[in-house]
């Protein structure tokens, strides 16, 4: 093979054996990964077997094994059965864990029994992000995204879904009784041959229906009347495509919106955002170590009281209010036609009327005052305002904590801009490393502390890439 680049024989041997180090690059990410689990006080964080036994088989350090993992989910190697084959023939987990090869079952072990801490350890490399000034601009983008759980559509119920699958199986039941029936009429050999095969499947559909009963008892006791067979803390959710959802997680994220470094997350089975905007925006708040923020979120977060709590709190919540109404597509007036007057505590509407404050109701927690005009029934734009006797406009109690928000929103109008390009491609990021089957565990915390590798994947990649390996490095050895 002449004229070539040639390899070294395999059979060559080495007066002085290379070191392993030599082979490992000084800006490579692993030396990263080395020095910050190095540099983790693995006992505070609450790691089990930090501190060593004095009696039976020794037993693999923690470190070892936190190293193993955070070098997986950066380089998109999440399953234990993978990461074993990879500490047995990948330099760079070889130099990472001194030649150790744990099998998959003591790698898996870690992950299930150290959640807590291996969450904690996350927030720890937030902590050091928010030292090295990452998160100066103190605005945050909030959002959810469902994940796929290890939880196959088939194995979820609801009371819909188990009326339609009983229904199924009872005209599949009718079908084949009417094909025995006609195997038992004619005297062709080859029908009457499918007659124990019928007969086998009438016998299976039988034993399904059997099954659905104890699943509807078991739905009957299931506090939302939803229940996963498979993950029994994943739910059905709706997503963005007209009918169309995952059994899954809902993963909630505050992304700081200077180096779209994730400052907090949260993963819930609660298939909708409403209730999610002031408590992801006072963890942002807590982990950036700031008194003021500004919290950008879509209109899936709208909803009165946890505005209001953001407010009360000092947290600048700009989310956009969801247009409900459909008088806008009857040719009608708009609330938003109707001006309020704060000092008379009364709406002008478009015709010059004042609809006057009549009574007030509590619905859903709420306080809601209830107004319309006298002049109504003889106003001549009233086919343009209402079908109804009366034009009745409501307002909650704190309505203008909204009415301040809006303001503010008129006045930043790239927000939505800045929130889809901050928070959006995070989560198309992670989904992308995670492959199609996205969460391999099972049940609320131990996909909680999937999702924590995750996300320190992330952000230790995005730093790697804002400072560098070497800058990362001082920084954390200091």
């Amino acid at each position: 093979m002449k004229r070539f680049v040639q390899g070294q024989s395999r059979s060559q041997c080495s007066l002085l054996p290379e070191s392993i180090d030599d082979f490992i690059a000084e800006d490579n990410p692993v030396r990263v990964i080395d020095v910050f689990v190095d540099e983790l006080d693995l006992c505070a964080l609450g790691f089990e077997g930090a501190a060593p036994e004095s009696t039976g088989r020794p037993a693999y350090h923690p470190s070892t094994l936190l190293k193993i993992y955070i070098y997986g989910y950066l380089n998109r190697v999440q399953s234990s059965r993978r990461l074993e084959r990879e500490t047995q023939r990948n330099l760079e987990l070889i130099w990472l864990t001194g030649r150790l090869t744990p099998d998959f079952k003591t790698i898996a072990d870690f992950r299930k029994d150290n959640g807590a801490a291996i969450r904690n350890v996350c927030s720890r490399f937030v902590d050091l992000c928010r030292q090295l000034q990452l998160f100066s601009s103190a605005m945050v983008a909030i959002d959810g995204s469902k994940f796929k759980a290890v939880n196959n559509r088939d194995k979820n119920f609801t009371d819909r879904k188990l009326e339609a699958r009983r229904e199924q199986l009872e005209a599949s039941v009718h079908r084949y009784l009417e094909d025995l029936d006609h195997a038992d009429r004619s005297n062709d050999p080859t029908t009457e041959a499918r007659a124990p095969q019928l007969k086998e499947k009438i016998a299976l559909v039988r034993s399904q229906l059997q099954k659905l009963v104890a699943i509807e008892k078991q739905l009957d006791a299931a506090p939302d009347k939803q229940i996963s067979l498979t993950d029994r803390d994943a739910r059905s959710m709706a997503t963005s495509g007209r009918g169309t959802g995952i059994v899954g997680y809902n993963v909630q994220s505050a992304v700081d919106a200077k180096n779209h470094l994730i400052v907090a997350h949260e993963v819930t089975n609660v298939g909708h955002d409403r209730t999610q905007l002031s408590s992801m925006a006072k963890k942002a708040r807590a982990a950036m170590g700031t008194n003021e923020l500004t919290a950008l979120a879509d209109r899936g977060y709208f909803k009165g009281d946890e505005i209001l709590e953001c407010e009360r709190v000092g947290i600048t919540a700009l989310v956009p209010k969801p247009r409900t109404s459909g008088n806008k597509a009857q040719g009608l007036f708009d609330k938003r036609d109707f001006m309020y007057v704060g000092s008379d505590d009364e709406y002008q509407c478009p015709a010059g009327h004042r609809a006057i404050r009549r009574f007030s109701t509590v619905e859903g927690g709420m306080t809601l005052n209830k107004y319309w005009s006298s002049a109504c029934p003889k106003c001549p734009m009233k086919v343009k305002c209402t079908t109804g006797t009366y034009r009745r406009i409501t307002r909650w109690e704190h309505e203008r904590v909204l009415e301040k928000m809006q303001q503010r929103l008129e006045q930043t109008p790239a927000a939505s801009r800045i929130r889809k390009r901050t928070v959006e491609h995070t989560f198309g990021t992670l989904k992308a490393w995670m492959g199609a089957t996205h969460f391999l565990t099972r049940t609320l915390p131990r996909v909680s502390t999937e999702m924590s590798l995750h996300v320190l994947a992330y952000n230790m990649k995005r730093v790697l890439q804002i400072l560098g390996a070497p800058a990362l490095l001082k920084a954390i050895s200091t």
